[in-house]
């Protein structure tokens, strides 16, 4: 199954997709994902955590960066994994680029996703998966604009800064894994608003 999504970052692209190209860096960001080896500049491994209902999935497996294009702010890259108690696996080629926006930087994401075995029944439907991608997207753009304004230098006095920058850099913690509760809850609700919205009003 194919899906679009987007993202807003507060920096012009040129300083934006070096952040986003610093993967040690943004994948604390990403819910419930956890950097676990960097093989090459453009090979990585790590873990992800999905619940779906009652289910809780941990995909273990691997990022490949196929094609970066500085010049123009554009990548793709191939993502896959398995899950840790084999109930199947997920392949995932996406492809993504950053735009100019009013408040910085548009990131606009293509993901063609499959999935296999009993995993595929946990995710059943398009619009589960649609809302799983959404709602993990919006959360990293969250987490890393927090991580940016973090990392903003405030004024402060001469024995506050000499401490700060004596004291180890300590790293932005893990974001929490989804819950597919909510995004059952999201997807009910969003069924339910589309049949009154398609449904005429008696007079």
């Amino acid at each position: 199954m194919e899906f679009d999504n987007s993202f807003e970052v507060p920096l012009p692209p040129a300083e934006a997709w070096p952040v986003l190209m610093d993967i040690q860096r943004i994948a604390p960001c990403m819910p419930g994902a956890e950097l676990t080896e960097v093989v090459d500049d453009k090979t990585y491994k790590g873990r992800i955590g999905v619940r779906l209902g009652p289910v809780a999935l941990t995909f273990a497996g691997m990022v490949t960066f196929e094609e970066i294009d500085n010049a123009n702010h554009r990548a793709r890259v191939k993502a896959q994994g398995t899950d840790a108690k084999g109930r199947g696996g997920a392949n995932a080629a996406a492809s993504f680029r950053v735009e100019p926006a009013a408040g910085g930087s548009k990131v606009v994401v293509h993901t063609d996703l499959s999935l296999s075995g009993a995993v595929a029944q946990y995710g059943r439907g398009v619009g589960m998966i649609q809302a799983t991608a959404a709602q993990i997207i919006n959360q990293f753009a969250g987490n890393l604009k927090a991580q940016l304004a973090a990392a903003q230098p405030a004024p402060a006095s001469p024995a506050a800064s000499a401490a700060a920058a004596s004291a180890p850099a300590a790293p932005p913690p893990a974001a929490k894994p989804i819950s597919g509760f909510s995004l059952m809850a999201k997807v009910i609700w969003d069924a339910i608003v589309g049949l009154f919205r398609g449904t005429p009003r008696r007079s």
